[in-house]
């Protein structure tokens, strides 16, 4: 491997070129079948977060969402009418990461959520990611009530078309790089800490709905919604990192991860010379603060597609730029947030000169996990979640950070050495 290291590094650098060069926009709001044709057959077909999973083996809090979406959609009349339709493989389940897509916690998404379309200006690829439901009971941690129910027919109805209907009257969409640059000089890290670039958004787009011909009351609610929900952000920024990496994935070369990725079984990674190809390994539970009441042995192992977050550089690998969020996190404060992101930079292969964090002397977020670091360094990058009950519907109990799996890297290094033609004594 080492007599390849030149043109692994080149392969690398163009790589990660283009997440630099990337220029993300938020353009539109649709249901998702509007934009993904795999949802849009008739048949009865669910996205859901990390690597390819069956019904059987997913944990509680998504399969709780999974029933919670047959409701929705009218699929299934009330659970046990949804639990025999899954017992008998009536249900067609793909991740979200086939189709352009990322979700968060399950990841769980059906034909008439409404999902957010960024654009990568650069060449017109596509992210997309359903809108975040607020706090409480919500169905990306398994909950599916009536509560949950009519709060998804009222995203459906109100918040994603006058979301949509504002972001259509803008000439070139939202330009998210701007966004993200102001949002992380103001505290953020894009994962667990988003409220600087939810207040962006609602600045930016306030105007464009108060300007719509349309019900007054819709305005008003939608405007109060957004308002009332700091992590609203961070389904924009998962749109963003996917519409980045998807970018990035076109070039077919080197061992830059480019999926970061978790279903409750498993945690999923992909690398730039392999394309689609997952390595898999188990999933770690996170380790962390606990809301009161809860503890370690009620958390459900990692799960989600927000690591997407951490993929492009922010969340976790970023924690130096939003110190305020580190005791939350189960972190110490400023010294605990420095160490992790100097730690990240150790597996990185650069800086994104787009994103520049002020108390890191202004340099840019970690950019480019390069496989090879990780192996040789036995650092896994670190990613900021939330900790969902393992039972459905109980929803967040606490918040922490991650370990990626060191496996899902070796075994990438393994395959990405044999594809070079490098024997490789496993």
């Amino acid at each position: 491997m080492e007599k390849r290291e030149e043109e692994i590094n080149a392969s690398n650098d163009k790589v990660v070129a283009r997440l630099i060069e990337s220029q993300p926009f938020l353009v539109d709001a649709r249901p998702a079948k509007e934009v993904i044709a795999e949802l849009n057959t008739g048949e009865k077909v669910i996205l859901h977060a990390g690597p390819p999973i069956k019904y059987e083996n997913m944990t509680g809090p998504m399969k709780g969402s999974v029933i919670g979406a047959m409701l929705f959609e009218g699929w299934a009349a009330d659970q046990e009418d949804a639990l025999r339709q899954l017992d008998n493989n009536e249900v067609k389940f793909i991740p979200c990461h086939h189709v352009g897509a990322v979700g968060p916690m399950g990841g769980i998404t059906s034909a008439n959520f409404p999902v957010f379309v960024v654009e990568n200006k650069t060449d017109g690829t596509t992210g997309y990611c359903i809108m975040n439901e607020g706090i409480g009971e919500v169905l990306r941690f398994g909950a599916n009530n009536e509560n949950v129910i009519n709060r998804l027919k009222w995203m459906r109805d109100v918040l994603g078309p006058v979301l949509g209907q504002a972001l259509r009257t803008l000439d070139e969409g939202l330009n998210l790089n701007v966004m993200i640059a102001r949002a992380i000089a103001m505290g953020d890290e894009f994962h667990q800490r988003n409220i600087a670039a939810s207040l962006v958004f609602l600045k930016e787009i306030t105007p464009a709905i108060t300007l719509l011909d349309i019900d007054q009351k819709d305005k008003a609610d939608v405007i109060q919604f957004l308002a009332n929900t700091d992590q609203f952000f961070l389904n924009i920024m998962m749109a963003t990192s996917k519409a980045m990496v998807d970018y990035a994935r076109k070039i077919q070369e080197g061992c830059v991860v480019t999926t970061m990725a978790r279903n409750g079984e498993n945690f999923g990674v992909r690398i730039s010379a392999l394309g689609d190809e997952w390595f898999n390994g188990p999933v770690n539970t996170p380790d962390g603060l606990y809301f009161t009441g809860y503890s370690a042995e009620q958390a459900n192992p990692d799960i989600g597609d927000s690591a997407i977050t951490e993929t492009v550089g922010v969340g976790g690998m970023a924690m130096i730029a939003a110190p305020g969020v580190t005791r939350f996190v189960g972190l110490n404060g400023l010294d605990d947030a420095q160490n992790i992101s100097e730690e990240m930079q150790r597996i990185s292969i650069t800086n994104n000169p787009t994103w520049t964090i002020p108390n890191w002397n202004f340099k840019g977020a970690t950019l480019g996990i390069d496989i090879r670091k990780v192996v040789e360094t036995g650092i896994t990058p670190i990613i900021n979640t939330g900790i969902a009950h393992k039972e459905a519907g109980v929803g967040q109990i606490g918040a922490g950070t991650v370990r990626a799996p060191l496996v899902c890297f070796e075994n990438a290094l393994i395959a990405y050495a044999k594809s070079l033609g490098i024997n490789v004594e496993e």
